[in-house]
């Protein structure tokens, strides 16, 4: 059974916290800045300010512990919407956006897809350049997250709150017996990985306005920008392989972050099989691209071709959408492999989203015991994962996951094309939101904001089910879970 009133009481939280972060963004413009937003941020965060008030006093005698797993996969979902709308409202009253263009650029930020209907940044007020990095570095590792660090009263329902947001089909993995804690070291790691990329950006000749911007979304695996340009605006390629090592950290499992510093064992990264395959992957990946482009005469020496193909193929499976190049104009053969790319993810775990590497290994073994299957019948295989048998629910899981992401593209891609998109701009913008990738081909090459209203919101439809890894949302909609 649903306990609403346990549900409206944790849901003031991300209300207050977005109230807290608006007034934070106030002060900066009325007093660092000077650029005149600070009324864009006040007014809202004191609206959200009383309204959480109001919330935590009516519910003040809820036990939030009670919360059981239906009350989690309502309240993570509902948080995401949430802090979208709220996290809108600035957007729009800066950019005087419509709301369906200023939900659309606020989920884009929440979910690190990267996704934007707006141009001309290098002229939009620093304070909501920054305030749109910042979103997407909160939203990066979860808002739910960082909620169950910040307020303990959550422990003993944390577990619940974490499942329902984590990314990834394994998620009992825990670096404290309290949650709280766990969730505390995760965001250490994060903030740590963050400072280091910020000041490697600063030394390579961003500004530090800039090189703090931009490590907030590509430690979060985001992609915003504060310039049209996005990473090519410095023009080099030092800024770009910068960005490739922090987006990968951004997109490895920042558990194993933990373990390898806590153990002092580099060697860890390299036993980690998802991270050794990722690795694997993106090497592979970045050659073959690199040796197309330097085929099809794109780059003049085959450094260049190596270092834009590396950064681009970095940037999808990672699912940051950085751009460093025209790379909407690259043969059409490396940018359907960028597609897919975006599909292969990062890490469980991580900011990064795409189907995950733990899942296209245990499918490809999958694949593997079936062909083994057919020639020696009476056999018995067993699939192992770092060396130990996966149970066959979470291989069920992995390959009900790869259905629904399967048949989701295609029905997002249907919906698209519906409201008048040619099919490779609606499936490169469906697989840009589903994977909360950013950047899509054709219609969408340079922003979002060719499409209709209609297309809007059903892509921002998709970058709440990408992000949620589609379960959380679709059983929302089922009978069962409705039943009392």
């Amino acid at each position: 059974m649903i306990n609403w009133k346990i549900t409206f009481r944790l849901l003031a939280f991300p209300i207050l916290w977005m109230s807290i972060v608006q007034l934070l963004f106030a002060v900066l413009s009325a007093f660092l800045f000077k650029d005149n937003v600070s009324v864009s941020f006040l007014l809202p965060a004191s609206i959200m300010l009383f309204t959480a008030s109001v919330l935590l006093l009516k519910t003040q005698h809820v036990d939030s512990s009670l919360a059981n797993f239906r009350d989690a996969l309502i309240y993570a979902t509902a948080t995401w919407v949430i802090a979208g709308f709220l996290g809108s409202i600035p957007i729009i009253l800066v950019t005087k956006v419509s709301f369906t263009d200023g939900m659309f650029e606020a989920i884009s930020a929440l979910t690190t897809t990267g996704a934007t209907i707006l141009s001309g940044l290098d002229y939009l007020p620093r304070t909501f350049l920054l305030y749109r990095q910042f979103l997407q570095w909160m939203g990066g590792l979860g808002i739910v997250i960082f909620v169950v660090a910040i307020l303990p009263m959550l422990n003993i329902g944390g577990m619940k709150l974490l499942k329902a947001e984590t990314p990834g089909p394994i998620k009992d993995e825990k670096l404290s017996p309290r949650i709280a804690n766990t969730a505390h070291y995760l965001w250490s790691v994060y903030l740590s990985i963050t400072v280091l990329c910020t000041v490697s950006y600063y030394f390579a000749g961003m500004t530090f306005y800039d090189a703090l911007a931009h490590a907030l979304t590509t430690v979060s695996t985001g992609g915003f920008s504060t310039h049209d340009a996005s990473m090519w605006f410095y023009k080099s390629h030092l800024i770009l392989w910068i960005a490739n090592l922090f987006m990968i950290a951004g997109a490895i499992n920042f558990a194993l972050h933990f373990r390898v510093v806590h153990k002092r064992a580099l060697g860890s990264y390299y036993a980690d099989e998802e991270t050794r395959y990722f690795i694997y992957i993106i090497t592979t990946l970045s050659v073959l691209s690199g040796v197309i482009l330097y085929m099809h005469d794109t780059y003049s020496s085959i450094f260049e071709s190596l270092s834009f193909s590396t950064f681009h193929i970095v940037s999808f499976i990672t699912s940051t959408g950085f751009g460093a190049a025209s790379f909407t104009e690259w043969p059409e053969a490396v940018g359907f492999l960028l597609i897919i790319t975006g599909y292969l993810g990062g890490c469980a775990g991580s900011t990064a989203g795409g189907n995950k590497i733990i899942r296209n290994i245990l499918v490809v073994k999958m694949l593997n015991n079936n062909f083994k299957q057919l020639l020696h019948p009476r056999a018995i295989f067993t699939i192992k994962y770092q060396g130990s048998p996966v149970k066959d629910d979470v291989l069920h899981a992995v390959m009900a996951f790869m259905t629904f992401a399967a048949g989701s593209s295609m029905l997002f891609t249907l919906l698209l094309m519906f409201t008048g998109l040619d099919f490779w701009s609606a499936f490169s913008a469906v697989a840009a939101c589903l994977n909360v990738l950013g950047p899509g081909f054709g219609e969408v090459g340079a922003n979002f904001a060719p499409v209709s209203d209609a297309a809007t919101w059903t892509l921002t439809s998709a970058m709440l089910v990408g992000r949620l890894e589609y379960f959380t949302v679709f059983a929302l909609f089922t009978r069962t879970f409705w039943k009392q």
